[in-house]
């Protein structure tokens, strides 16, 4: 009598696979808070538009999240990037990328100066991954190069019209001097001669002697009484 293999209830099964997805989309957004910045910011300097970025981004992460679980020890951002590469490497004609960091560059040189310089890929990964020679890679990344080198400073912006009957502008404030320093000499202003000179001074008045208290009365009595007569024993 042989007995027969336990099949699994769909009930258990249906259990595990819950299981499986809980842990595929906690295990993705991980993934997505950690590497979705830097596959951003590829994806800009490709198609250099910033909406277009997202919509590029946000179809590789739906394939990425799509195959999870298929994937093993296989590198979820190696798999991510090669997937970025290859839709905007089979993108339509006429959807030619412009602006952005990379503006006068082709989408060519935008793939290869992406992942050498950026994503820092070494040139025979690079090359297989595109389908071209090693030679061919390194001539198109040192030509991106040196057009990116010879790229013309961009002008300062000009400045905007005033509107008719706007005040004018008021003129810059000079610029504030330096303290000056607490032991500094200060400079004395030179005096004038006319300050150092002594002033001429007024002619003094004769000073007429003042007659003694009482003296003009003495003179007046002496005059009314007449000559005194000689004393006792005094001769003539």
């Amino acid at each position: 009598m042989t007995r027969r293999a336990a099949v699994p209830s769909h009930r258990k099964v249906g259990r595990r696979r819950a299981e499986a997805e809980l842990r595929r989309d906690a295990e993705f957004a991980a993934f997505t808070a950690g590497a979705g910045g830097r596959l951003l910011h590829a994806a800009t300097l490709l198609t250099g538009d910033p909406a277009e970025a997202e919509r590029l981004l946000t179809a590789v992460l739906a394939r990425v999240y799509a195959d999870w679980l298929r994937m093993r020890a296989e590198d979820p951002y190696e798999q991510a990037r090669s997937e970025l590469v290859r839709r905007f490497a089979c993108r339509p004609w006429w959807r030619r990328p412009h602006g952005g960091a990379l503006d006068r560059l082709s989408a060519q040189e935008r793939l290869v100066v992406t992942m050498r310089f950026f994503e820092g890929i070494a040139e025979e990964q690079t090359a297989a991954q595109l389908g071209l020679p090693a030679e061919r890679v390194h001539a198109i990344g040192a030509r991106a190069a040196a057009t990116l080198r010879s790229r013309p400073a961009p002008a300062p912006p000009a400045p905007a019209a005033a509107p008719a009957g706007a005040p004018a502008p008021a003129p810059a404030a000079a610029p504030a001097l330096p303290p000056v320093r607490r032991a500094a000499v200060r400079a004395r202003p030179a005096a004038s001669p006319a300050a150092t000179s002594p002033a001429p001074s007024a002619p003094s008045a004769p000073v007429t002697p003042s007659p003694a208290p009482g003296g003009a009365h003495r003179a007046d009595a002496a005059a009314e009484a007449g000559p005194r007569a000689p004393a006792r024993g005094a001769a003539p």
